[in-house]
């Protein structure tokens, strides 16, 4: 372990502000390239009707006495 002197701070260890934003670049740029390499190899999605459900559920919302109360507090009216 090296001893920590007054002229041994952290913030000297650190890289420029410029050198850290170009670091951060190529890994965002990495990132991107990845995910565009996944996707060409994963191929199209399917457009074929039957890979498709025919009816989808609506989703059910429920409204809770809480949101109700303030709704009516307000005015507004949930049917």
């Amino acid at each position: 372990m090296v001893p920590t002197t007054p002229s041994h701070l952290i913030h000297d260890e650190l890289d420029a502000v410029s050198r850290q934003r170009e670091d951060c670049a190529a890994v965002g740029r990495a990132l991107r390239l990845d995910r565009v390499a996944r996707a060409a190899v994963a191929g199209a999605p399917s457009l074929e009707y039957d890979d498709y459900p025919r009816e989808v559920p609506k989703r059910e919302i429920r409204i809770t006495d809480a949101a109700a109360t303030l709704a009516n507090a307000l005015h507004l009216h949930l049917d």
